[in-house]
């Protein structure tokens, strides 16, 4: 039985008439750039995630380098950042000139270790990043009461976590502001790049849209040097024809996360957890296992698509080689890079297709 790592086309076959609409509704309308589409969406995911304010724009990267930017974040700052997540939270911390400062996870919840920040913050410090890795939020009160205490700017990388909740709050409203990737293997992805930041600071919010919009808060009047990254009308259209079955498809997530947790008895494979203040939505989901290379062939034998998230850490990769962080440094996120795999996680499974994964990972051995 085939069993690909990710598909779209059970949800796009079930929303296709949906998507047909949003598409016909813009291309009839003319209008692609800053249009109702945008506003409405942004208005839409902003109640949903309990916020006042959210603002569109290109990627989710683009979303963290705008907060970034907005606050003042640059040369000479330091951002603290995980050592184990995606390198775009990394990123965007370079892009604006300022150096990403890691800080070890927990091989329990994957996420940033917060007895560990303290540590590493310095004068230099300006804030911290919550990644919400894989779905599932990190320790936002620990990491609030943190950068309370040291007048830090807490940002959270949402980008794999549409819908999340911590302590029955949706992530997006938890810190200062959050940056969201609609890139379309996201929970709520569109059929392209998009992204947007979302915050309760209206001032925050107005200095991002603009810092967006080549720097302008109305034409031709340019108050910031600006880049050019909104989120075009097309894709908003897309993003709201989801956006109504996000919860119901996050659901689907879950019980298929809850075989796999229930069912999966193979004393090689290391299951995740769930924190108990947490509520994931299994963007990822994420086992571990010291003989991932056999594992791995041994599912893929079988037709089971996996992936490896992420098969090189960070501080090792080329990109921060000027950082002289050596092997062996940050072992908790080299363990994590040495033997996480990613198991099939979508919209649509059916049951044999989890039934055959279940069954093949069991059947494992060395």
């Amino acid at each position: 039985m085939n069993v690909p790592f990710v598909s779209f086309r059970p949800m796009e076959k079930e929303l296709d008439q949906d998507l047909r609409g949003a598409f016909a509704r813009v291309y009839e309308n003319s209008w692609y750039i800053e249009g109702h589409e945008d506003k409405a969406f942004e208005n839409a995911f902003a109640q949903y995630c309990g916020v006042k304010y959210c603002i569109g724009c290109g990627n989710g990267l683009d979303a963290l380098i705008l907060i970034l930017r907005a606050y003042g974040i640059g040369a000479g700052d330091e951002v603290i950042v995980p050592s184990n997540t995606f390198i775009a939270t990394a990123l965007a911390v370079s892009y604006v000139g300022a150096t990403p400062v890691f800080v070890e996870p927990t091989l329990k919840y994957y996420n940033i270790d917060t007895d560990r920040i303290q540590e590493k913050i310095t004068p230099r410090t300006k804030a911290i990043m919550a990644v919400h890795l894989y779905g599932q939020p990190a320790d936002m009160d620990r990491i609030l009461k943190i950068a309370r205490e040291n007048n830090l700017k807490v940002i959270e990388d949402a980008a794999q976590a549409h819908g999340a909740k911590y302590k029955g709050r949706r992530v997006g409203g938890l810190g200062d502001a959050a940056g969201f990737s609609f890139y379309p293997g996201k929970n709520l992805g569109a059929l392209g790049d998009a992204g947007c930041v979302t915050t309760n600071d209206a001032i925050l919010a107005e200095k991002i849209r603009a810092l967006g919009n080549y720097g302008s808060d109305y034409k031709y009047h340019h108050i910031y040097k600006g880049q050019n990254s909104r989120l075009d009308e097309m894709q908003a259209a897309f993003l709201s024809a989801k956006l109504p079955h996000l919860d119901r498809m996050n659901e689907e997530r879950r019980r298929i996360a809850e075989r796999y947790l229930q069912e999966i008895r193979n004393p090689l494979v290391q299951l995740p957890e769930i924190h108990e203040e947490c509520e994931p939505v299994w963007h990822i989901f994420a086992i571990r296992c010291k003989e991932r290379a056999a594992l791995e062939k041994h599912l893929n034998e079988a037709e089971i698509g996996t992936n490896k998230h992420y098969p090189i850490p960070m501080h090792l990769q080329g990109a921060y080689q000027e950082l002289n962080i050596p092997q062996g440094a940050l072992p908790i996120a080299e363990e994590i890079s040495a033997t996480q795999l990613s198991l099939p996680m979508f919209y649509g499974m059916t049951q044999e297709q989890v039934d055959w994964v279940i069954q093949k990972i069991n059947d494992f051995n060395i």
